[in-house]
This record gives C-alpha cells, structure tokens and sequence, in this order.
C-alpha cells in the first residue's frame, strides 16, 4: 500500500520513445519478465521477476520464455499484483512480495508473457523508468514517470514523441494480449497522420524543455 495517503492507487503518464540518448541508460538496468494470468478490459493479475543484469548481457532479440530460461539463477525479486484500468493517469495496484522460485515456476506457466529492461533516470525533479522491451514486443521503448499523487504540470523530455497513458494497447498487459510487433507499421503510420498528443486534463505540459540528469 501506498505510504501518500492515497492507498494503493498509483500515479503515472507513459510516452512512446523515440532516439534515447544513450548516456540515460544503465549499465546494470532490471530485466523483469511478467506473467498474466488476467489481462482484460484493463483488469490484471501479474506475476513479475525481476534481476540486475548488465546491460550488455541481455539479448532482447531472444523470446520472452529464452529470456526468463537464460537468467534463471539471477532472478532476486518476483511480486504478484493486481491492477484495474487506468483512468486519467490514476491506476489502482495492489503488489505482494513473493518468494523468487515460486514466482520463477508460475511465470514458466504464464500463457502471456512480457519481458523489457528498465533503466531509472532522473530528469529534472522527477524520477523516470525507460522501458526497452524485447521479444516480440521490440522496438517499444516506453518512458513513464511516476508520483505520489496525480503528475500534472510536467515537463516532458524531447525524446517522449507522444503520450501513451490512456492507449491501452500500451498497457502492459496490452501487449502481452497483442505484441507491439504485430501492429507498429500501422502505428507508425497512425502516428504520422495523427501527430503527436498529450493529456490536457492534467495542468500545462512543459513538452521539450530543457532537462538533464540531475547531479
């Protein structure tokens, strides 16, 4: 549960990346492989295992199930949570600690699976995760940034090319339905007839300002 007086409600707005500059990445990022055993009308129950893998060991061309084989003994961390749809940058998850070899073998069983290296990053006064998915989820890179209560007036760095917060095709559990690589050529070319969008509900977006990690 949440510690910000909002209990298990989580704050956050994702963006499609475009031309990451590469000095944002780690050199030791997570590699989470998830599991969902629900994933419909914006309602999941997912299982995550989670490890610290450097960078230059994880081969995201290899599939979601090679991926979680290939790393086996470095899994550390494994939760199983619940999540309803997300509305307006508000999401209800709910996250329970589970031993790593239980949540390992209830992966391996998982019909729908996700699997992506996260990179955390400061970037003005926020704290960002970027998403580098693999399997068939690749090329996705994700961006989302986090708080304790609804993200408003945000500066929102050059390399997010559009948001994504409320398309629930990028969802997680969406993709693990239906696989970024099955629709990004449509995509793409939804995207250059639509132009960019952002969120307007949520304060004034700063889009392109000036940011850096922070010292």
């Amino acid at each position: 549960m949440s510690d910000t007086g909002y209990g298990d409600f989580e704050f956050e707005r994702r963006f499609l990346v475009q031309d990451l500059p590469t000095d944002l990445l780690e050199e030791t990022p997570a590699l989470i492989v998830q599991a969902y055993f629900l994933a419909q009308d914006g309602f999941a129950l997912r299982m995550r295992v989670q490890a610290s893998v450097p960078h230059g060991a994880v081969d995201l061309t290899l599939d979601e199930r090679a991926l979680l084989e290939a790393h086996l003994d470095e899994f550390d961390f494994c939760a199983l949570t619940a999540k309803g749809p997300m509305v307006e940058g508000t999401r209800y998850e709910a996250e329970r600690e589970i031993d790593p070899t239980i949540g390992i073998e209830m992966v391996r069983r998982g019909a729908a699976l996700v699997a992506k290296t996260r990179h955390a990053v400061w970037l003005g006064g926020d704290g960002w995760v970027v998403d580098v998915f693999g399997g068939a989820n690749r090329p996705l890179v994700v961006a989302e940034v986090e708080r304790g209560g609804p993200v408003t007036d945000l500066t929102i760095p050059t390399f997010c090319v559009t948001e994504l917060t409320d398309d629930p095709r990028f969802s997680n559990d969406g993709l693990a339905r239906a696989p970024f690589s099955g629709w990004a050529q449509a995509y793409g070319s939804e995207l250059a007839a639509q132009g960019p969008r952002f969120l307007q509900g949520l304060g004034r977006n700063h889009v392109g300002g000036e940011q850096g990690p922070m010292p």
